[in-house]
Order: structure tokens, then sequence, then C-alpha cells
């Protein structure tokens, strides 16, 4: 006579269970999936590009040339091969602003999303797993934090701690931390009710085994996801605060500070305003690619219906 306990019973057909994350997420198969191959690969031309930012500018970012202000670019008529995507209304070279502002998106889209990731899901995992007043009391801050518009509680935030790189990148996290505390929250839910985390428990596993071997490893497809989805919003919130003045200081070019000086001239040299706008845009657009073929590749829910129709 045979027993099965029910994490043994319920492992074959549960398509949540973490070894199944743990088979899904492997790199040949989430290379395989394009939206990551397109994605990851303009994050990693965008790094090396901000890494390599004193050998591929052609002239320092801060460099003048009133002589050459307002320069359209090398291919149009009056244009300058020394300044191949022309200059502004100071004669700086856009191009090695350009370059540079890559460095402080690159530093924005790494540090900002991990931070309130971090922040978020560790909050998620106590409100999910312990339930009770502990939940109540944390979303309803969360509740309470996300009923502000996002940018201007950034705006706030900057007030008070002052520009500074560091200090935008603490505003971020404080404004988009909820952001994952209310979804990852909602998995965590989900997950502790599964039969194979109650087999943990009456096996003997301890609450913080059952939350890293059980629970966190289920949620790791949406948090992967909602990281690559945040890298996007963070160049995006950082590019908002330096158009107002409220991010780096002057001396470090941003995207952001680009847009603000191209809008001043838009009519007469539109190029100003143009190509740091396409930058945002790209970036965003490459870390929304990225999280979306990440989740399809990694999701074992995704998987196991994608292998049913199949």
């Amino acid at each position: 006579m045979t027993t099965s306990t029910p994490a043994t019973s319920s492992g074959s057909a549960d398509p949540t269970r973490p070894s199944r994350f743990r088979r899904s997420f492997r790199l040949p198969g989430v290379l395989a999936e394009p939206r990551v191959l397109i994605g990851l690969s303009v994050l990693i031309l965008l790094l090396l590009i901000a890494l390599c930012a004193p050998w591929l500018a052609p002239h320092a970012p801060n460099d003048q040339d009133l002589l050459s202000t307002l320069l359209p670019p090398m291919w149009s008529a009056g244009g300058n091969p020394d300044y191949p995507l022309g200059t502004d209304a100071l004669g700086q070279c856009i191009l090695s602003r350009m370059i540079y502002g890559a460095r402080v998106a690159m530093i924005i889209a790494t540090v900002a999303p991990l931070g309130a990731a971090l922040l978020g899901c560790v909050l998620a995992l106590l409100a999910g797993y312990r339930g009770g007043w502990i939940d109540w009391l944390i979303m309803r801050v969360v509740d309470i934090w996300m009923s502000f518009p996002a940018i201007v509680l950034a705006l706030v935030l900057m007030v008070a701690l002052s520009p500074g790189l560091g200090n935008v990148i603490a505003a971020i996290v404080l404004v988009d931390w909820t952001r994952f505390c209310r979804v990852i929250r909602s998995e965590v839910v989900v997950l502790r009710r599964r039969e194979y985390v109650a087999a943990a428990r009456i096996a003997g596993a301890n609450h913080p085994r059952v939350i890293l071997r059980d629970i966190l490893p289920g949620v790791m497809p949406v948090l992967i996801s909602l990281i690559s989805i945040e890298m996007g919003i963070a160049v995006v919130a950082e590019s908002i605060l330096s158009f107002v003045g409220m991010s780096v200081d002057a001396s470090r070019p941003t995207w952001g500070m680009m847009i603000a000086d191209g809008l001043q001239n838009v009519f007469s040299s539109p190029w100003g305003l143009i190509l740091p706008v396409l930058c945002v845009v790209v970036t965003v657009l490459a870390t929304t690619l990225l999280g979306d073929g990440l989740r399809r590749s990694t999701d074992p829910r995704l998987l196991s219906r994608t292998g049913a129709k199949s």
C-alpha cells in the first residue's frame, strides 16, 4: 500500500510549482524569445555606449563653440562633420551630450528598479504570507501612497532631498515600490494556498524556509517582468525630473535636460528635441520588449498553456 503527500500528488499538475520555474528559466530558452533578444541587445548597446562615452563622444559634453550654435546634422545643408548630429543653442555637440546622457539613464535604469523591487517585494512577501492585520496595514499604506500622482510625489521628494543622482534614485524607489508590493502580494496570496506550501509546513519547514524555497521562486516570473518594465519607467521619471531641473547637477548632461533645451528652439532646430526624445522612446521600448519576453519565456503558467495548445 502506497501513500502520497499533498506535494507529490499535486506536483505534476500544478504549473506554478517552483521547480517548474527553475526548469523554465534556462538561458537558451530565454534567449530563444525574439522580444528578449531585441530588448536585451538594445540595452546592452546602450550600456556599452555609456561605459565607453569618453572614447565614443567626439567632444566633451560641456564644450561650447559659440560660433557654431544650432547647427543641423552633418548630412543637412549647413552641417559640420565635426558635429555629426549638430549643436544646441550653446554650441554644444548634441551627439556627445546624448552619449554622456546615456550614463545617467543606465545608472537610473539599473539601480532604481532593483531598489524599488527589493523594498516592495519584502513588504509584499510579509503582507501576502502573514495576512491579517499586517496585510491590512501594508495595503492601506500602499493605497494611500498610490493615491498621489507619481510624478508629483517624485517632485515633492526631490524638493525635500535636493537635486543629485543618489536622491533621484531614492525618489524613484520611494515612489515606485508600491507597484511591486501590490502585484507581488497578490501572487503570494495565491501561492501560499498551494498544496506544496501546506505540505512543507506539515513537514516542519519554518516560515523563512517556506518563503525562500516555495513562495519566492513562484513570484520570480512576475518580479522579473516588473523590474524590466520599471527600468523604462525609471528612465522616463528621471527625464521628467531633469526636464524641470530637479534631477542631477546641471553640469551632467541628461536626455531630459536636452529635451528642455531643444524645446526652446524646436522651430529653428528640431533635431535638438527629436534626438533625445528618440533615445527615451527606444530605451522604454527595449525595456518593455524585454519584460514581456521574459514573462513569456519564464512563467510556467504561460508555458503550460502554450504546451497544451500545441
